[in-house]
């Protein structure tokens, strides 16, 4: 094997490598448990963005991904700074958990923040809509809406409904 042949390779192995490690992170994969610390959870997935102190001392961070933020993940650390679990938080249970007379700061902490592109106000029901994007179980998009009394910002219902922005009005496929 000559010297740019091993080059090659070499830099395809640390490609490989770097891949590989970003996809941890992602999902906080890597961390583990009753192991990881919070600088740890910090160091593999970044800044949340949305975090809340509970007065135990324990913590819960939120950190929307994915393409379109169809994913969100939620870590909660105990008030010992070690991980207790991640969860996903853009699925089914998690939209049942959501209801009517709860408040925008229990749905954000349910769901984490909805995409900033799909927060919309309706003046003439004084509503406000937050939306999440999210891939159903058939790997197709869908948003799933709650609807808040904009004046008390308390839930008053929620809904599905198909993403049919891909071509001819039909809904895309996940991850694409």
């Amino acid at each position: 094997m000559d010297c740019n042949s091993s080059a090659w390779i070499r830099g395809l192995l640390v490609f490989c490598v770097l891949l590989v490690s970003g996809c941890a992170g992602y999902s906080g994969s890597n961390l583990k448990p009753g192991v990881s610390t919070r600088p740890e959870v910090l160091a593999s997935m970044g800044e949340p963005a949305l975090a809340w102190k509970n007065p135990d001392g324990s913590e819960q961070l939120a950190y929307p991904r994915g393409p379109a933020s169809t994913q969100t993940f939620m870590a909660y650390v105990g008030p010992d700074g070690r991980l207790q679990r991640i969860e996903k938080a853009l699925d089914p249970s998690h939209f049942a958990r959501v209801r009517a007379g709860m408040s925008k700061d229990q749905v954000l902490r349910v769901l984490g923040p909805p995409g900033p592109a799909w927060t919309e106000f309706y003046s003439r029901r004084n509503e406000l809509a937050w939306s999440w994007l999210f891939c159903n179980d058939r790997s197709v998009e869908e948003f799933f809406d709650v609807m808040f009394d904009a004046t008390t910002g308390i839930v008053r219902s929620t809904a599905t409904h198909p993403n049919l922005v891909g071509p001819d009005g039909i809904q895309p496929v996940c991850g694409r």
